[in-house]
């Protein structure tokens, strides 16, 4: 049932339902729309709109609803419904019955869509964050692997100077580096909550717009009502700025088909990342680079689009913004596709030293060194540049390079040329001679190697913020604690035990909101144990679990704890942190005794696991 048919007689026709209807590509959003439909039940709540109990009963069916569709999220192609939210709605009445009518109750689609997306672009945009990282990261590597390696240089596709195999990786580190830096720059302005924004004129609930911004781990609500639902400035930035790190990938892709092509012959590619001919059997094409060049006009494409669509778009929402979805998901899926394919093809990628160092000193590469050689003898620069062109025309016409010139034939041009310059034309001079910032020197490489690899090593990726835990966290990290161990998972705490260990705990925050908590339970035998690991369900699957525990590792071996162990049912994410399986009558009698408060104690399906440190303290 369509969500507005009470002023129509008449259905539409099928034809137009299905240019009308969304779902099909807004089916991406369903979880987005289910954590953006909690918080406003929340809200609700606030407003004296749900009772307490309604509220419980909302949020437990709209979370097994989103555990439903994440473990599925090809059933909502399944319906005939008209958009995402339509499908959300209609499956939380079969839940709920007609509680789940009331859900909408001062919500508009305009606010909804708005905020599903800002949802989406939120976490999509911070996946693309960690594989422009992993790009960069690679690139670093090749770089350091490859540092001694020379490579000829280019201008107009004409060998130009010399510079390092290390030199062109670091090159794309930093268009890369601005790529990344725009995208944090986007997540900043995109972090705004429009829900409670209603159709274009604000809510006519008296909802606090700020805690339900925070509830959604947005940093704050926006501030015109107007602008919220007509807003998709976040769109065309998203994918300029995809387009623009395409650009990049494309040029980078357009390096390595020349260096793989028999011409240069500089580079081989892998075998993962090419293919053969049906004719001829010699060939081996790098079709991902060049795939990735193709694709940089698939994005382009898509922006281009997205701002032709609003450039005269009246206040507020139009049916034109439901274009904003396809080509996004598409240009930000081809990117990050694109992204990932790249670091496929340097991870493996071979590079042909001899031949690179063979080209670099062809092509009378050396020629500015000859011209900085006269300058230093007394001979103005234009002069020395116009007397180093007739020594090449010279060379060429006797088919050797500079350095192959006698004494006497370089006199022929200047009468300043000593036997001292054949030292200045070598290629280590060439490139020993770039000393300044930014240079291909040996040392400015260096620097440049390991400021990059500093600079990456330092990044936090995850979004996520561990600290920690403050008396002022009390209140949320008891509704952790607390829906957990009903839910089965941990142990109960009271009030007054949480007071007294809250400087065991450790919280994570996104945005200022704390979303998931964990305790350092420490025995008095050197052995600690990790406890009440909780993480709020909307912010699940995105790192907290693993903040926590990896917060609470180096704060146990700050405190030169000799043990760490956990009793708990997800071995296999403990395991990855470095925990390995331990029986449990290794433990103390005490943590034995704590499960006498546990209703499975006599069906217990949790396995030790133990984490043992050195003994020196880690900084």
């Amino acid at each position: 049932m369509a969500l507005w048919g009470g002023r129509f007689s008449q259905a539409a026709d099928a034809k137009f339902k299905l240019f009308n209807d969304s779902l099909r590509f807004d089916y991406r959003l369903a979880k987005q729309d289910i954590v953006g439909s909690i918080a406003w039940s929340k809200s609700l709540l606030e407003v004296n709109v749900l009772t307490a109990d309604e509220q419980q009963r909302l949020e437990v069916a709209l979370n097994e609803l989103k555990e439903s569709v994440v473990a599925n999220p090809e059933q909502i192609l399944e319906s005939d419904a008209e958009d995402i939210h339509s499908w959300v709605e209609t499956q939380l009445i079969q839940k709920v019955g007609d509680l789940g009518k009331k859900l909408h109750t001062g919500r508009s689609r305009n606010d909804q869509v708005a905020t599903d997306l800002k949802l989406w672009c939120k976490e999509r945009a911070q996946e693309l964050i960690v594989l422009l990282d992993r790009l960069q990261q690679k690139l670093v590597e090749l770089a350091r692997i490859h540092q001694q390696v020379v490579l000829p240089g280019y201008t107009h596709l004409q060998r130009a100077q010399p510079v390092t195999f290390s030199h062109w990786c670091l090159a794309y580190v930093e268009m890369f580096e601005r790529d990344y830096g725009r995208m944090k720059d986007c997540l900043k302005r995109l972090d705004t909550s429009p829900l409670g924004s209603g159709a274009l004129a604000g809510t006519g609930y008296p909802m606090d717009r700020t805690i339900l911004a925070h509830n959604l781990g947005f940093r704050r609500a926006t501030r015109n009502s107007l602008d919220s639902v007509s807003d998709r400035d976040h769109v065309v930035e998203l994918m300029s700025t995809a387009s623009l790190s395409m650009l990049h990938l494309s040029r980078m892709a357009e390096d390595l088909i020349f260096y793989n092509s028999g011409e240069s012959g500089f580079i081989e590619m892998s075998d993962q990342v090419t293919s053969g001919s049906s004719l001829m059997p010699q060939k081996k094409n790098p079709d991902a680079m060049e795939l990735i060049r193709g694709k940089a006009g698939r994005v382009y494409g898509s922006l281009s689009g997205m701002m032709m669509t609003l450039k005269a778009l009246p206040l507020a929402y139009n049916k034109d913004m439901q274009e904003d979805k396809e080509g996004l998901f598409d240009a930000l899926d081809t990117w990050g596709d694109c992204l990932e394919m790249a670091e496929m093809a340097l991870t493996d990628l071979k590079v042909n030293e001899e031949r690179t160092k063979e080209a670099a000193q062809g092509g009378y590469a050396n020629a500015t060194e000859l011209a900085d050689y006269l300058v230093a003898k007394g001979i103005p620069f234009r002069e020395a540049h116009h007397i180093v062109g007739a020594a090449v025309v010279g060379a060429i016409q006797k088919g050797v390079p500079l350095e192959d010139l006698t004494v006497e034939e370089f006199k022929a041009f200047s009468s300043v040329i000593e036997a001292d310059v054949y030292p200045v034309l070598t290629l280590e001079a060439t490139l020993a001679a770039r000393k300044a910032l930014g240079g291909v020197a040996p040392e400015q490489i260096e620097f440049a190697l390991s400021s990059a690899e500093k600079r990456l090593n330092k990044r936090d990726t995850s979004g996520v913020y561990a600290r920690a835990a403050r008396l002022t966290d009390l209140d949320d990290i008891e509704r952790l604690v607390n829906y957990w161990a009903n839910a089965g998972e941990n142990l109960p705490r009271s009030r007054s035990e949480l007071v007294s260990a809250v400087g065991e705990f450790a919280v994570t925050e996104v945005n200022g909101k704390v979303t998931g908590c964990a305790s350092l339970y420490v025995y008095d035998t050197g052995l600690a144990e990790v406890r009440s690991l909780g993480v709020d369900v909307e912010f699940a699957d995105q790192g907290q679990d693993q903040a926590l525990v990896e917060f609470l590792i180096k704060k146990a071996q700050k405190m030169a704890i000799q043990r760490l162990f956990v009793l708990t049912r997800a071995s296999e994410f403990f395991m990855q942190l470095g925990f390995s399986p331990t029986s449990k009558a290794m433990l103390p009698e005490k943590v034995l005794k704590d499960c006498d408060d546990c209703f499975r104690q006599h069906s217990c399906d949790e396995v030790a696991l133990e984490l043992i440190f050195n003994t020196r303290i880690k900084k």
